[in-house]
């Protein structure tokens, strides 16, 4: 066995994980018109079933919140029947499975919803993503600001509703990547004056919020986890240093006094709009009570040293997170204990197989 600790079961909670390889969230595009979970969505995740952890792909929680046609939600009683059938599949091969519940704000784009403006904690526009599923392949749009964000916190809650309804293990508040609730927490996105914006207590307001709402659903703060890129870089996301390390120390320290299940941490895209903080080194040290996941492009090599806390300030990490190698490869702790090669996969079938949605999807 080349990686004996990443093969070791760890707890979370109640919850046994079977080792310390966990599948990261991953759009696939790959869900039934009206986002509906499916059989073969049913058998991708069935066959990487290997992983002691997987976090499904992000999971809309309400219609307006999307770019991806056939991205997958839980606001309907069809995608949560469709959610079940995905959620057996991985209890029949003795995994786990938590939602990532997701809402990507002023990055959506109103011809994704018909018409319906984008939203956002302000009328902040990003700057240079592209719409390459619409003709011309637009820009980013100005969003419209929340009127009332305890409004989006009650959406929230009722996707963390129906997670438990459809079979999942736990929930996953996606609060990286520029989404809606990165979008709350960094100063040059967030332009509110009241409640909801300003210090850096404020604008960890919507997110805390959240999190004590999944907690209440589930009655269990260890079903729930949260994913964090404190040092930005992707849809136009990243706030300075010094602001970034105030802001995310506090929002750390908070998120961990609510004894959650896990923190993710995310190094994020490198891009010229990141700023230089090393996430692990950073706030690792910060973490008394969750589990803290690793997701940072990792090998098993560098994995294997994190979870014995070689290179990592702070402690050990408990769990690596594993993306794209688990698209290739549904086996992945296997291929990585036996030193067996990671094999590729093709990028241009990671969202978009036109006839065959299984090809690059369930023929690894």
């Amino acid at each position: 066995m080349k990686f004996p600790t990443l093969a070791t079961p760890i707890q979370l909670g109640s919850l046994t994980l079977k080792n310390r390889v966990v599948m990261a969230s991953l759009t696939r595009n790959r869900a039934s018109p009206g986002g509906v979970p499916n059989d073969i969505m049913a058998l991708y995740y069935s066959q990487r079933s290997t992983a002691g952890l997987i976090l499904s792909e992000g999971t809309f929680i309400e219609e307006i919140g999307g770019e991806w046609l056939y991205a997958p939600g839980i606001y309907t009683p069809a995608q949560i029947n469709g959610w079940q059938k995905v959620t057996n599949a991985v209890h029949k091969n003795n995994s786990l499975i938590f939602a990532q519940l997701w809402h990507i704000g002023r990055v959506a784009h109103p011809h994704h919803q018909a018409g319906r403006p984008n939203v956002a904690p302000s009328a902040v526009k990003a700057e240079g993503g592209k719409f390459r599923l619409l003709e011309g392949a637009p820009g980013y749009v100005t969003p419209t600001p929340i009127d009332d964000p305890s409004h989006y916190v009650e959406i929230y809650r009722k996707a963390a509703r129906s997670a438990k309804e459809a079979g999942f293990d736990g929930v996953e508040l996606h609060a990286a990547n520029g989404y809606l609730p990165h979008q709350f927490l960094e100063s040059h996105s967030n332009k509110r004056t009241d409640a909801w914006g300003g210090s850096v207590e404020n604008r960890s307001r919507f997110v805390l919020e959240i999190i004590k709402t999944f907690i209440a659903e589930w009655g269990d703060s260890k079903r729930v986890g949260i994913k964090l890129t404190p040092a930005g870089g992707y849809n136009d996301m990243g706030d300075s240093d010094e602001d970034a390390r105030k802001q995310y120390t506090y929002l750390v320290q908070e998120l961990d006094k609510l004894n959650i299940g896990y923190i993710q941490l995310s190094q994020g895209f490198p891009h010229p709009r990141a700023n230089k903080l090393v996430v692990l080194d950073e706030f690792r040290p910060l973490i008394k009570n969750a589990l803290v996941f690793s997701n940072a492009g990792l090998t098993g090599e560098v994995a294997e040293d994190q979870v014995n806390g070689k290179g990592v300030k702070g402690g050990p990490i408990h769990a690596a997170v594993f993306g794209r190698a688990y698209i290739g490869n549904p086996n992945l702790p296997e291929v990585l204990q036996t030193g067996a090669t990671v094999k590729d996969s093709d990028y241009k079938l990671y969202y978009d197989t036109h006839d065959d949605p299984s090809r690059g999807y369930t023929d690894y």
